[in-house]
């Protein structure tokens, strides 16, 4: 979908934001018990750093990384797009999912130097496995792609001879 290096932030940015809003309303919701209308209020004074953090994972090495295994699952010249889409998503979650558990491990879960560091970080990551690929497939990533192509919406030049037609 973005064709400049512009929109591939701006659609980074939007898919970001929303993934992660999403997965600390449920991490919020899952520690403390369950949904409550305070989960969602709750959920944006995470939301700045997190959001920084799967930024720069995104356009650093887990974008690039995605497409060269999506890439291996389906033939992006041969492949109908929704396929590769579909492809790009679920690798994106495979790598993402363990690096955001990471760092939210390391920022609200006590840490790196913590006893239990590697079984609070593995759990975190199986717990938010099915989520975050439920909520890109079936919620942020329909979302993004729909306000993507709102704002970048690619205009249809005319031709001299099609105008007066």
């Amino acid at each position: 979908m973005p064709k400049t290096k512009f929109q591939e932030v701006i659609f980074t940015v939007l898919m970001a934001a929303v993934m992660v809003y999403g997965m600390v309303c449920y991490n919020i919701a899952v520690n403390t018990g369950g949904f409550t209308n305070h989960v969602f209020v709750a959920a944006f004074n995470e939301l700045p750093i997190m959001t920084v953090v799967a930024v720069a994972l995104e356009l650093i090495f887990v974008g690039t990384l995605s497409k060269i295994v999506a890439f291996r699952l389906v033939d992006p010249v041969k492949s109908q797009p929704f396929f590769i889409v579909a492809a790009i998503s679920v690798v994106s979650v495979w790598i993402m999912c363990p690096c955001m558990s990471f760092a939210a491990t390391v920022l609200f879960k006590g840490g790196l130097l913590q006893r239990e560091f590697l079984s609070i970080w593995i759990k975190t990551t199986v717990l938010n496995y099915p989520m975050a690929f439920f909520w890109q497939f079936f919620v942020a990533g329909p979302l993004v792609r729909m306000v993507f192509r709102s704002v970048f919406r690619e205009r249809k030049v005319l031709s001299a001879e099609g105008a007066g037609e």
